[in-house]
């Protein structure tokens, strides 16, 4: 009689278990990327936004009646809630769903720079400025979160780098197509709009570079929300919640101290220089702001990622070295070039030159930002990520996005007045906040070093 019983099902190789495991991290690793891509292409949409306004300042200027100084306060309106908003949405981040405050941030800020674009007067423009803050707030600490959850603690300030990207690459495409699109409007006769009566060119550009904003929101759907790597969420919040927070802060004193505010230093001489290069070569060189633009925007994207990537390299090497400071020293090396050759190109006897120049200048302009995001997440607990770079954000936004653009142009109006004052400014600051930036950062490096072993020793 033929046996009834089953055969026993084979038990799973070792080396099957393994490539399974494999294949799976594999496929995981491969999908963090994607997620960084993704956060990439926000983050260069929301740079966009946010730089188009520097293409439009002679005919902004002119239409709506105001000086170098209020212009300066688009940005620093901006900042300055940009800022605040990012505090309360880090909480959030903290605790809620990363990947749908995002997707509401990226509509948000489109809207609002749409709505730049149908502004009549100037306290229109700097409250649609400021949504277009508020929106672009949720981007920043929410990426923080995630990257710390998708990635090992060893390639976050990798993750961090290329997700600078977007900046670097945002920036330089603000300039280039908004160079064409200010270029192609600039001779164009108002357009009737409707309810919204005629807009002006300038008014045009803002909403041609909003508008395609919401489609990168659809690309957040392919992003799933990751398992947190804290042990505890909290679901709702009480001030006590902030006592670990509080906590590191009183640990890591030092270190914080030295890195927000030497980063900021620099940011601070970046923004400004960024801000004000179109009307640089407006009103030195007697470039048109269009061509101006172009050809920037062209430079920044070339000379911008390869210094923003090459920063993380020279950090990654120091590590390899010994060197528990590795992730400022490396910030610190862009930070210290790229100083001499903003001086050389606002001392260039020729359009000719200051574009010359400009190429080694953006190479080391964005070297030191990548990595100024990549140390904080690196020491921070997992739980509380979103916070801290909430707090730094609030610096840098104050004290870099904030008073840059406007203390330049306050330079530009009572200091040194004239076309020729705008090079004086951007001398100034560089000669003050750039030393003052990596004098401090040098200060922190080794407390940034003890903070890392800390952070290691905790797992």
């Amino acid at each position: 009689m033929a046996s009834t019983e089953k055969p026993a099902a084979k038990a799973a190789s070792p080396s099957s278990v393994s490539g399974t495991v494999e294949s799976q991290d594999s496929a995981q690793h491969r999908y963090a990327w994607w997620v960084v891509v993704v956060l990439t292409l926000a983050l260069l949409v929301s740079f966009i936004d946010r730089q188009i306004v520097a293409l439009v300042v002679e005919p902004l200027r002119e239409d709506l009646g105001i000086n170098d100084t209020q212009v300066g306060w688009l940005y620093g309106g901006f900042a300055i809630f940009y800022a605040l908003a990012g505090l309360p949405i880090a909480v959030l981040a903290d605790r809620k769903s990363r990947r749908l405050i995002i997707t509401i941030g990226i509509v948000s800020w489109s809207i609002m720079t749409v709505a730049c674009g149908l502004s009549r007067n100037f306290a229109q423009l700097l409250l649609a400025r400021i949504g277009v803050g508020v929106g672009e707030a949720t981007l920043g600490p929410s990426t923080h979160s995630l990257v710390g959850d998708y990635f090992p603690r060893h390639l976050i300030p990798r993750a961090m780098s290329v997700f600078q990207l977007g900046a670097v690459i945002g920036t330089g495409i603000a300039f280039l197509v908004g160079g064409i699109v200010v270029e192609l409007v600039k001779n164009s006769p108002p357009v009737d709009a409707g309810i919204f009566g005629a807009l002006m060119p300038w008014q045009l550009t803002f909403i041609y570079v909003g508008a395609p904003g919401v489609l990168v929101a659809l690309l957040m759907l392919t992003v799933r929300e990751p398992a947190r790597k804290a042990s505890t969420v909290p679901s709702g919040f009480a001030w006590s919640d902030l006592a670990p927070l509080k906590q590191f802060y009183l640990d890591n004193w030092r270190t914080i101290i030295a890195h927000h505010l030497g980063f900021t230093s620099l940011a601070l001489v970046g923004w400004a220089f960024v801000f004000w290069t179109p009307t640089y070569f407006t009103r030195i060189h007697d470039v048109s702001a269009g061509d101006a633009s172009q050809l920037f925007g062209l430079i920044y994207i070339i000379a911008g990622p390869a210094g923003t990537l090459w920063a993380p390299y020279m950090a990654e090497l120091f590590h390899r070295r010994g060197r528990q400071d590795a992730i400022i020293l490396g910030g610190m090396l862009g930070g210290a070039a790229v100083i001499p050759f903003i001086f050389l190109i606002q001392l260039a006897p020729s359009a000719l030159w200051a574009w010359i120049f400009y190429v080694p200048a953006v190479f080391f302009l964005n070297a030191p930002f990548g990595l100024a995001n990549g140390a904080l997440p690196v020491i921070a607990p997992a739980h509380m990520r979103a916070q801290i770079a909430a707090i730094y954000a609030v610096v840098g936004a104050l004290f870099g996005m904030g008073i840059g653009p406007p203390i330049a142009g306050a330079i530009n109006d009572y200091l040194f007045t004239g076309p020729e004052g705008v090079r004086y400014s951007i001398m100034l600051m560089s000669g003050v906040f750039g030393p003052l930036g990596l004098g401090l950062l040098w200060w922190g490096r080794p407390h940034y070093a003890r903070s890392l072993a800390r952070a290691e020793a905790a797992g």
